[in-house]
């Protein structure tokens, strides 16, 4: 029997386990989203901007640990989808973004103009670098066969989003499911290299032999779905570790394991742990320049360095930068685990040593350092108090997503995580205005069966706005943490280190006007709560975590405040802003060259 195209569509997104879909209406895109809608197995969730669709899907894959799938229609709408798109290649997750096109005797064709057909817009050209395959149906007879090639290549090694481009008279081509062509393997493949028993037991060498060894863990743990085997793997050997963004909710705060996240606006006393370390195991993270510092060649001066990942360009890359790695191996971390008996994790297990005591000496001393450089704060809330009373507050089933600036820089430092809390961030591309709409597709991701917490500041929360539409439509109960310094703090501080403090475009002197949010909550029907002191901060965060439904909840903080510590660009990591007096630091960052034991 025939099936119009755009309804095979949707049986095959049904059938991938996807049961919704986010799309924003148009011309181009209409018997798409129908079809959606006329599914039994698929939910319709419609945003109030592309953008926020696609940011929507990311999060919902996130969350998932799975496929999401946005649509979009042709030009403006298509093209709306590129921040989205971004954030899903840039952190490798696997969203199926399909667009309506124009009809196919509408197109531009080989004929040298711009544009024939209303709206049209050559997307797949231009989404082509920064997704895993991009492909325009022009014959559907094709269908089955790109759509399952789409899926293996978003799978297939180092996962990542495609765009499945489908003009809008062949979304109504009436189709033999039957008689469609499937997708037979890859014809294009990942390279990976064979990860072989010499590899195996120079690494196991590495460890016995290492006497200030540090474990990186990134966000590749949770790609891999191997969270279960990476804490049998560091227990097991004893190994401390430290944690990337992407992989700050792998480990409780009190697992005696954990040394806290390091990089530029890590904690210091982990920028130490990994500055001093002579061996370094890092697993699934790509080692950014975030987590490197600047330059690059001065992560881990004294460390054996090896590195595990699943794509061979991020482990060749440090030879243009000067830094050596003496061990690399690109494997899948579930090969990866695979390799090591218990026998074998027994032998090279690390001995309980200075190298802990020491480890907790740097925390101790430089809590104290950070927290007195905090200067007391004339008005306000104290966003580190904020975050630290947040996440005591916080049940530990909690889904907490954080947009971009200052609001994920305090939360990485200040959170506290407990067992089964999951922070998530869009962490390479950090799209202002990406959690809120992520927070949507969370929620339906986890079937809203776990608390939302969606952590914004007032900057990032002006460019999603529109979707306290789509999450009271929805009645989805996010509690909003709306961080309001009245502009953007990151770019402030950016302009404190390197523009004599002149905040041009990131203040209200600057540029900048923000709503009254109050007004605004009102506006959209949303419970609203102002905190502007410390005093009773608990006990309001319980409040509005207790309430049944949405809510606002502006926390005013003075606009002086900043991120301490940071890394200023060009100094080490260890070496972070306020920069302790040289003799302290020169007395605790002790290691040279000379020290280092071979």
């Amino acid at each position: 029997m025939p099936t119009k195209l755009s309804d095979y569509v949707a049986k095959f997104v049904a059938e991938l386990g996807v049961d919704t879909v986010f799309a924003i209406s148009g011309g181009a895109s209409l018997h798409l989203i129908h079809s959606v809608h006329a599914n039994p197995r698929l939910r319709l969730v419609c945003p109030h901007h592309e953008q926020a669709a696609a940011m929507g899907a990311d999060g919902y894959a996130r969350v998932k640990g799975d496929i999401g799938v946005a649509i979009a229609t042709s030009g403006p709408g298509a093209t709306n989808l590129l921040t989205g798109i971004c954030c899903s290649y840039y952190d490798s997750v696997p969203v199926l973004y399909l667009t309506g096109q124009v009809s196919t005797f509408r197109s531009v064709g080989d004929t040298g103009v711009r544009q024939i057909g209303f709206q049209e817009t050559p997307i797949v050209d231009i989404c082509r670098p920064v997704t895993k395959y991009a492909v325009s149906i022009s014959d559907p007879s094709r269908i089955r066969y790109e759509l399952e090639k789409s899926v293996a290549m978003m799978r297939a090694g180092r996962q990542g989003p495609a765009v499945v481009d489908i003009p809008d008279n062949l979304q109504r081509v009436l189709i033999e499911e039957d008689q469609l062509e499937p997708f037979e393997g890859l014809d294009r493949g990942e390279i990976r290299f064979a990860f072989d028993e010499p590899a195996r037991i120079e690494l196991l060498k590495a460890v016995a032999r290492a006497k200030r060894p540090v474990v990186i863990a990134g966000w590749g743990v949770h790609l891999a779905k191997v969270e279960e085997s990476f804490l049998e793997f560091v227990e097991s050997l004893n190994l401390p570790v430290a944690l990337t963004w992407g992989a700050a909710d792998l480990m409780p705060e009190n697992h005696p394991l954990n040394l806290g996240r390091f990089g530029t606006h890590g904690m210091r006393h982990t920028n130490f742990a990994v500055q001093n370390a002579d061996m370094i195991l890092s697993l699934g993270s790509r080692l950014d320049t975030k987590a490197t510092g600047s330059p690059v060649n001065t992560f881990a001066p004294f460390a054996y360095k090896v590195m595990v990942d699943i794509d061979a360009n991020e482990l060749a890359k440090f030879e243009r930068f000067d830094l050596r790695l003496d061990l690399i191996l690109q494997t899948d971390l579930r090969e990866f685990f695979q390799h090591f008996t218990p026998q074998d994790l027994l032998t090279a297990r690390y001995p309980t040593s200075d190298w802990f005591s020491q480890n907790d000496r740097w925390k101790t001393v430089f809590t104290e350092f950070d927290s007195k450089a905090r200067a007391e704060l004339a008005s306000g809330v104290d966003p580190y108090f904020l975050l630290s009373e947040l996440s005591a507050s916080c049940p530990a089933d909690t889904l907490v997503l954080v947009d971009t600036g200052c609001s994920i820089a305090w939360a990485m430092q200040a959170w506290r995580f407990k067992l089964g809390q999951r922070m998530f961030h869009d962490f390479n591309n950090t799209a202002m205005g990406w959690a809120l709409p992520a927070a949507v597709g969370a929620w339906f991701a986890s079937g809203g069966t776990q608390p939302l917490i969606c952590v914004v500041g007032d900057g990032s929360f002006m460019m999603s706005v529109q979707e306290l539409a789509t999450v009271m439509h929805h009645s989805i109960p996010v509690k909003i943490i709306l961080v309001n310094n009245s502009g953007y703090a990151m770019i402030r501080q950016t302009q404190d280190q390197w523009l004599d403090s002149n905040y041009v475009a990131s203040s209200n002197q600057g540029g900048l006007s923000f709503p009254r949010f109050s007004t605004l909550s009102e506006a959209f029907g949303l419970e609203y709560v102002l905190v502007d002191a410390d005093c009773n901060l608990r006990e309001k965060l319980e409040d509005v975590l207790a309430h049944p439904g949405a809510v606002l909840c502006e926390v005013v903080i003075p606009e002086e405040a900043r991120v301490i510590p940071q890394v200023k660009f060009g100094r080490p990591n260890e070496d972070m802003e306020p920069l302790m007096p040289r003799r302290m630091f020169a007395e605790l960052m002790c290691l040279s060259a000379d020290s280092v034991e071979s």
